[in-house]
């Protein structure tokens, strides 16, 4: 009985308790500026760097080189392990907002948890 017991033991210590790790439930992650479909629709080209932040929020990252290239940066990823990248990028020309690049995320969050049963 002490052998088999310990056997059991060293498995768990030598495999890291990697047997027992798909078990455990993973939260999901998010990291950076969700941007909605909703929010960006509300930009315009020549709104001031001020009206952008208002809607948008602070930038995930301002180009070091670029002050007028902002970066709205946001990954997802699910309890499953599947991730989402989302890169929106804003640039501006004396001040005002000449460009938008990128995509906003297609689904809110409020979505999402619909999707994967959770209320």
């Amino acid at each position: 009985m002490t052998k088999i017991f310990g056997l059991i033991l060293s498995l768990f210590i030598f495999t890291g308790c990697s047997i027992v790790d798909p078990l455990v439930y993973k939260l999901p992650k998010q990291q950076g500026n969700i941007t909605e479909y909703e929010e960006v629709d509300k930009l315009e080209l020549g709104m001031n760097k001020a009206q952008v932040k208002f809607i948008m929020g602070s930038p995930m990252a301002v180009g070091s080189f670029d002050q007028n290239r902002w970066d709205y940066a946001y990954t997802f990823k699910s309890a499953q392990g599947k991730i989402t990248n989302n890169n929106l990028v804003l640039y501006f020309e004396n001040g005002v907002l000449s460009k938008i690049e990128g995509t906003p995320v297609v689904k809110k969050v409020d979505e999402d948890k619909a999707a994967s049963g959770q209320s």
